[in-house]
């Protein structure tokens, strides 16, 4: 091998600085200089989970966790075996950094700051003297031989045995010119995790109420069951943020125009519901419908959903007439809110879109096109929805990277 093989990460992000402390570690004769364009490294990193950095999720298997991605699954599903989330928690953990693993599958540093994660991986790049180059972005990469040119926004070139991109997602196309230009296709780059925009609706009014839903695009089999946030805008929370990702490709085509379908109660559908409202208008007769209501529905929720059915409030359970009662039934389970647009959290965008994976070698993440350059990360044609799923690929990618860097030069 020599004693002076050069490897150079582009990209200075989770995935980035994964595969160059991983590779700098495994492989000592390779000297790894990492280049970010911008003067932050970890970025991303930082902002992630409120600034606590949700590292990885829980999953009860590898084909659950997989099942996070909706682009990605099966190849997940096959690297998360050299490299999975219980990987990632012995890895940061052996490194004096311990997780914690919250109720929804979660896991965070106990310290709570991603500030904790980020010195980490800082730490093991000055250990294993990874050479860190900031204000560095890359114009152009070209082969000549076997050796990478990669010229520099600087008007300077550095030479590479080899190159691994991981400068994230875009959000648009022409960012990936530079990876055209080598032979590679890319799909086309649109967002993944949004928050829906409604206009208007009454709904709105209950900003800042969560309530477990189910919610479900109209017209497909897309739905997605969990925590739902009525903002001031629209609807926000992890459901509509996994219908977002699943969606993503279909939404965009109807220019984010789109009905959702509503069910406040998962737990019944119309029928099983209107047989409950029965029951109820014996077993709760006397009682006024507006007093505390029998689902556990946040209090101005149920009452805005009596507003809308014009059922007035001075009414007893046993006096509600059967179509208003009807319409109860529909609102709760069934509630049709149509969307205009589309709320992106800049700090934290994801794209879905990127170097498509069968241009891969899954097993090393080293280009069909051109040996010696590998993949990690965004850049690639894979996100996960929110949970810690994202940071995941990048670990995975990035060690996969860093593993496979002796036998595949």
């Amino acid at each position: 091998m020599g004693n002076h093989k050069k490897l150079v990460v582009i990209g200075g992000g989770a995935a980035g600085f994964f595969c160059a402390v991983n590779a700098a570690r495994l492989h000592p004769e390779w000297k790894v200089t990492l280049l970010e364009k911008s003067n932050r490294v970890l970025s991303k990193v930082k902002v992630s989970g409120g600034g606590r950095c949700n590292v990885t999720h829980a999953a009860e298997s590898i084909s659950s966790m997989a099942k996070g991605y909706p682009r990605g699954e099966s190849f997940l599903k096959k690297a998360f075996h050299h490299f999975g989330p219980e990987d990632t928690v012995q890895w940061f953990e052996s490194r004096g950094v311990n997780l914690k693993t919250e109720s929804d599958g979660r896991m965070f540093p106990v310290t709570n700051s991603s500030q904790s994660i980020i010195d980490c991986l800082l730490n093991e790049a000055a250990k294993y003297q990874v050479e860190v180059k900031m204000l560095c972005a890359v114009e152009q990469l070209r082969r000549d031989k076997n050796q990478w040119i990669i010229q520099l926004n600087n008007q300077q070139e550095m030479v590479a045995d080899a190159v691994c991109v991981a400068t994230g997602g875009h959000p648009k196309a022409s960012s990936y010119d530079w990876l055209k230009n080598l032979g590679h296709t890319i799909i086309p780059p649109i967002p993944s995790l949004f928050t829906f925009n409604m206009v208007g609706h009454p709904l709105n009014e209950l900003m800042g109420i969560a309530h477990d839903a189910s919610v479900k695009l109209k017209g497909t089999k897309l739905q997605q069951q969990g925590p739902v946030l009525i903002t001031h805008w629209g609807l926000s929370g992890p459901a509509i943020l996994k219908l977002s990702a699943f969606a993503a490709r279909i939404l965009h085509e109807m220019d984010y125009h789109f009905t959702i379908i509503v069910n406040w109660l998962p737990e019944y559908n119309q029928q099983t519901l209107s047989e409950q409202m029965q029951d109820y208008r014996t077993s709760l007769a006397s009682r006024k419908i507006y007093g505390k209501n029998p689902f556990q529905l946040p209090a101005r929720l149920w009452e805005l959903a009596l507003q809308q059915c014009g059922i007035n409030e001075m009414l007893r359970w046993a006096d509600v007439p059967a179509k208003a009662m009807h319409k109860m039934v529909n609102w709760l389970t069934a509630l049709e809110l149509t969307m205009k647009g589309k709320t992106t959290f800049k700090e934290e965008f994801v794209t879905a879109g990127g170097v498509p994976l069968a241009e891969v070698d899954m097993q090393t993440m080293q280009s069909k096109q051109q040996p010696g350059l590998y993949f990690a990360g965004e850049v690639l044609d894979v996100d996960g929805i929110t949970g810690g799923y994202n940071f995941q690929n990048a670990w995975t990618t990035g060690w996969l990277v860093a593993n496979a860097l002796e036998r595949n030069i």
